[in-house]
């Protein structure tokens, strides 16, 4: 790999990053501006009454918002660029500070629940590959479209009725305990309230990755070269090691970084259903609450974080597969 073929990877995605952003900008932008929401009275809260139509004035022309939306694009647009993504109307503080305050938050909870559901998927595609045709095979394939056909919500709910409201092992909902500080709160309590959310997005995310896993492997397995290694007295688990793990490697590791955007999405959902306060629990919060300046900088962070997996996709292709680390980077 010379530094010629680097550089165009490089400048590639940045080009494709930027593309990204602008459009994912532009259309945020537009669905604020024709949605209902009055950012003067997210601002002032639910009693707008009490705010003169003198102070309204004051207040749009603080805010830019008595100005055309294309020059009010314009100006937050600008101050995107020299890295100002604003203030936060619900929390009175830079939307920047609280994005990475949050990500902090959600980044345990969607990094465990990528990385279980991951494992395990692969390790579920694999044991129906090799039992293909079994009972074993049967039941995990049943388990996996029941779970790829059931809401994040819904199973949420259900783990919160039966581990915390009915056996009362794990703490209903939060991040930490209510009403200990911060210093004083064990890793161990952080980690029972982390469990069940993680559980949550795990199970849900194990199907794709499970499903398609075993489909690739029974493609390699049915192959002439796997048929010549039978042949030679290699078979079940050891055949599938030797000869099928890195052929499927490479489907598996796409899938499942494709899966960021998903897993996000399906944090937001997690984060509500177990009060986690998270950057989901914020997204819902800027929505309902017509915070624009969060909700369009979460909108271009997610954006951000879901290109970013699809990068270290593409770069683990060409540390695995030296076919195409051979090959032109593009």
């Amino acid at each position: 790999m010379n530094l010629k073929r680097v550089f165009k990877f490089i400048l590639s995605k940045a080009v494709k990053l930027l593309s990204l952003l602008f459009a994912v900008s532009v259309i945020s932008f537009t669905l604020v501006a024709i949605s209902p929401i009055d950012p003067i009275q997210s601002y002032v809260g639910a009693d707008i009454t009490r705010v003169s139509p003198e102070q309204r004035e004051e207040i749009a022309e603080y805010w830019g918002l008595n100005e055309s939306r294309i020059l009010q694009f314009m100006n937050w647009g600008s101050a995107v660029i020299q890295g100002d993504l604003g203030t936060s109307l619900i929390y009175r503080a830079p939307v920047i500070d609280i994005i990475l305050e949050r990500f902090l938050a959600s980044l345990g909870l969607m990094g465990l629940a990528w990385l279980l559901s991951g494992v395990i998927g692969f390790l579920l595609g694999v044991v129906a590959a090799v039992k293909q045709g079994t009972i074993i095979d049967r039941f995990i394939k049943t388990y996996c479209y029941t779970l790829a056909s059931t809401p994040t919500f819904w199973l949420g709910l259900l783990l919160l009725t039966v581990f915390s409201v009915w056996l009362g092992w794990f703490p209903i909902g939060l991040g930490t305990p209510a009403g200990v500080l911060a210093e004083d709160v064990f890793i161990l309590d952080k980690f029972k309230h982390l469990l069940l959310p993680v559980l949550t997005l795990s199970i849900i995310g194990v199907s794709n990755i499970a499903l398609h896993t075993r489909e690739k492997l029974v493609e390699v397995l049915q192959s002439e070269y796997i048929l010549y290694a039978k042949a030679k007295g290699k078979k079940g688990y050891q055949l599938a090691y030797q000869h099928g793990l890195r052929n499927i490697a490479l489907p598996a590791i796409s899938i499942h970084f494709s899966s960021f955007g998903e897993i996000f999405g399906g944090s937001v959902i997690a984060e509500q259903v177990f009060s986690y306060p998270g950057l989901g629990q914020a997204v819902v919060q800027a929505g309902l609450g017509g915070d624009v300046p969060l909700l369009l900088g979460i909108v271009l962070f997610s954006s951000v974080f879901v290109f970013i997996g699809n990068l270290l996709a593409d770069i683990l292709y060409k540390v695995i597969d030296p076919r195409i680390r051979k090959g032109d980077l593009h």
